[in-house]
């Protein structure tokens, strides 16, 4: 890899031009593309999409080196030395006894590096839902988090009443603020439910994907455009596509 690396940034055009800015969303296309094939459980893709990650962490490994910041035997060792010192119940006298106190250890020594604040960690350009679970995670992490999950639920119910009663008021501004922290608590409930909020979503967007390109052919096979067709005559078909799945 590392010199196939070698001869791309010498001999091809494209990868010659190449810079950290111009790679960054191309390197956001590549996670986001192995997290489909991680979803739909495509094994080949998986490797395919890893593959290609793996490129582009190579490629940073050369722009560093190129400016004389850092290598791949850098980068190697930094994450190796990072590994070690944050896994003091395997490279030293630390005892755990679950995965949690292994999170919350993990946290403690963040902040004995350094870090102003346990949410430090949490990139800005996170997508919403994602940021909100892990500033949710890191912040139980330190001991910030409600006691069960009964209590999280009736943060859940206070809030839908406050978006209700913004509502009412005929105040949008308030109703996007008290949407938001529906969704916020939202999150916290399915933290405690053991569920991923971001994969149970785009668990969702697929099924319905799925269930309206059903509609989609129906329409065709009546030789209609979709708009064409009533609205009980699409749910009937959305609610035969829903029973043959179930």
């Amino acid at each position: 890899m590392l010199d196939i690396m070698d001869d791309l940034r010498k001999g091809c055009p494209w990868d010659r031009k190449q810079t950290f800015d111009t790679l960054r969303h191309l390197t956001i296309e590549e996670v986001y593309e192995l997290s489909d094939a991680i979803l739909d459980k495509n094994f080949d893709q998986i490797k395919e999409e890893a593959g290609d990650i793996l490129l582009h962490l190579v490629f940073y490994g050369k722009l560093g080196e190129e400016q004389g910041k850092f290598d791949m035997a850098d980068i190697a060792d930094h994450i190796s030395e990072k590994l070690i010192k944050r896994h003091p119940h395997i490279y030293g006298d630390v005892r755990v006894t679950d995965a949690d106190e292994v999170k919350r250890n993990w946290e403690k020594l963040k902040m004995k590096e350094g870090k102003k604040s346990v949410l430090e960690g949490v990139p800005r350009s996170l997508p919403a839902m994602i940021k909100a679970m892990r500033m949710q995670e890191k912040a139980a992490g330190v001991g910030f988090d409600w006691p069960d999950k009964a209590s999280v639920w009736k943060k859940v119910e206070e809030e839908m009443a406050e978006l209700k009663r913004a509502e009412e008021q005929n105040d949008p501004a308030a109703v996007e603020d008290e949407f938001g922290d529906l969704l916020f608590s939202l999150i916290n409930y399915a933290r405690f439910l053991g569920i991923n909020p971001e994969t149970a979503l785009e668990k969702t967007n697929k099924k319905f994907k799925r269930r309206f390109e059903k509609i989609e052919a129906e329409a065709g096979k009546q030789g209609k455009k979709i708009h064409e067709m009533s609205l009980e005559e699409m749910d009937a078909v959305w609610n035969r596509e829903k029973k043959d799945e179930q």
